[in-house]
């Protein structure tokens, strides 16, 4: 099931950052979850769709499609 929140945060550098759902909750999202050809990143504020999983460290996020 797909959701939609905001980028919070993404360190391109590093390749991962966060995604604020709309709920509120933060959502660990790396560089390899995003959709797209060529460079990969997020900006701020940007608003995206994506799934939820479980990962190691609690949910993140998966197939991510910037908006």
């Amino acid at each position: 099931m797909s959701t939609t929140g905001k980028v919070k945060w993404f360190d391109a550098k590093k390749g991962f950052g966060f995604i604020e759902q709309e709920s509120g909750d933060d959502v660990f999202v790396h560089f390899r979850a995003i959709q797209g050809d060529g460079y990969k990143s997020l900006e701020e504020g940007q608003e995206v769709v994506f799934d939820l999983e479980d990962g190691a460290k609690g949910p993140q996020a998966a197939n991510v499609h910037p908006q």
